[in-house]
């Protein structure tokens, strides 16, 4: 009805492919992001279909159903993994990274280390608790990680910056056998050491 408050989920299926006819419309290979592959949400209006539709329960204040999507992504990332007494890296201090990172701290894991290059960022990270904060453009992570005991490397990566070197730093410190949950949009072609991959 008019005037109710609704979120939307931001991922539009096609309804036709196999995955989508299987009920795996979360795999569909025809899904348009809305923001990515059409206009976004931050305009007066947007046009999404009906499933695509949910209404926002009364109590729920405008501050908190505001962030459902962004905190729905980095709860989804982050718990991709038991988290238990883990090391984990999260690359990428923007809103859906220190989420999730506070999320994984949340869950139990061990060490939770959050890199960025923006000083805002990362003095929001900073002020919201994350313990180890680290400005990857001016800290060596190796030296991060012996000042707070690591003598191995991260166990888990959770991987929210799209950004490359960020990327290239989270395989290079991971523990052998070490996981990694990508939810950064990387530039397209951008290249990494499948050897390092593979040899871990």
């Amino acid at each position: 009805h008019v005037g109710q408050r609704v979120s939307g989920e931001g991922h539009i299926v096609c309804g036709a492919c196999r995955n989508c006819r299987a009920g795996r419309g979360h795999l569909c290979r025809n899904t348009k992001g809305v923001g990515v592959d059409r206009p976004g949400s931050f305009a007066e209006f947007v046009c999404i279909p009906e499933d695509n539709v949910v209404l926002i329960p009364d109590d729920v204040p405008d501050e908190i159903a505001a962030i459902f999507d962004p905190f729905g992504n980095a709860v989804h990332t982050a718990l991709s993994f038991d988290l238990v007494g883990e090391d984990v890296l999260v690359t990428g201090a923007g809103p859906i990274g220190i989420m999730g990172a506070l999320v994984a701290a949340r869950a139990g894991a061990r060490k939770v280390v959050i890199t960025d290059v923006n000083p805002y960022r990362l003095d929001l990270a900073r002020s919201l608790g994350i313990e180890t904060v680290v400005d990857a453009g001016a800290e060596n992570l190796s030296d991060v990680m012996a000042r707070i005991g690591m003598t191995e490397g991260f166990d888990i990566g959770l991987e929210m910056s799209g950004a490359a070197p960020a990327f290239r730093d989270m395989i290079d410190k991971m523990n052998n056998g070490g996981k990694i949950a990508i939810l950064g949009i990387a530039p397209a072609g951008f290249e990494i050491d499948w050897n390092k991959v593979i040899f871990k």
